[in-house]
């Protein structure tokens, strides 16, 4: 074979191998979303992150991780800077890009929180006529009409913290997020005290380890989710659960809820 023929042919190669066959990392963005992944004191935890981890090195597979606001998590996914996203929902949508395990991380519930010292009632969509609802830039939020509906203003912000900092600061009426990473943050912050949340559940999601698509990647997604289903069985799991049930109080600093 020429030796031009063959120099293109190991390009190729090297194109579809996976970065594990290459002896590379695997390259995963995420946004920071406490109890699931976050930073404390400049250490990346959580209980999808540490899962993820746990099963990674598990199959042998080194990662490199990086956290990002969650609209450059699919950006840098999309152009193929990153291998892989932790905790995104699986859409058919998506499927063209990604490849999803058959096993999810967690399972979240999204519901509306409000400030108390302004509890605007809600039962049902019908409720939130007139109101802007703030929620987070690039969310997918399985609740059609939620989506859609035209009744309510819609107002994306950066972060989970600032949409909290906009709702106290009567920006915005109501914010949609998880329960558990909302009440998990409002307790970090100290602001579980002027900050609540509805009973009623918007929607139910899960979140997965979403690989990108054609980049080899495929054996992995397969040998992930049936190693992190061993884990799941294992006291280890229940632990590891158990460990982000309640957060650490962290003291609220000046600008930590943006302007």
């Amino acid at each position: 074979m020429p030796v031009f023929k063959r120099q293109i042919l190991v390009t190729l190669l090297l194109a579809i191998l996976s970065p594990a066959a290459r002896g590379q990392p695997l390259r995963i963005v995420s946004e920071a979303w406490a109890p699931y992944i976050y930073t404390e004191n400049g250490e990346l935890r959580g209980q999808d992150y540490d899962a993820a981890q746990i099963v990674l090195q598990r199959l042998g597979i080194e990662a490199e991780w990086q956290l990002m606001p969650w609209k450059r998590c699919l950006l840098t996914l999309e152009q193929g800077r990153a291998d892989a996203i932790l905790d995104i929902f699986h859409t058919a949508e998506r499927e063209a890009s990604m490849l999803f395990p058959s096993e999810s991380l967690s399972q979240v519930e999204f519901v509306l929180f409000y400030a108390k010292a302004r509890p605007y009632p809600f039962r049902r969509i019908d409720d939130l006529r007139g109101l802007k609802v703030g929620v987070s830039a690039g969310y997918w939020y399985a609740n059609r009409t939620f989506r859609e509906s035209t009744l309510f203003t819609r107002e994306a912000a950066p972060s989970h913290i600032a949409n909290y900092g906009k709702l106290l600061r009567q920006r915005v009426d109501l914010v949609i997020d998880d329960r558990r990473a909302g009440r998990f943050l409002l307790t970090q912050l100290g602001l579980d005290r002027e900050i609540a949340h509805h009973p009623r559940v918007i929607s139910r999601d899960r979140l997965y380890l979403g690989l990108r698509r054609h980049a080899g990647l495929d054996e992995l997604a397969q040998r992930f989710a049936g190693e992190l289903r061993r884990f799941k069985r294992e006291p280890a799991y229940a632990a590891l659960k158990a460990r982000y049930a309640l957060p650490r109080v962290v003291p609220l600093s000046a600008g930590t809820l943006g302007k």
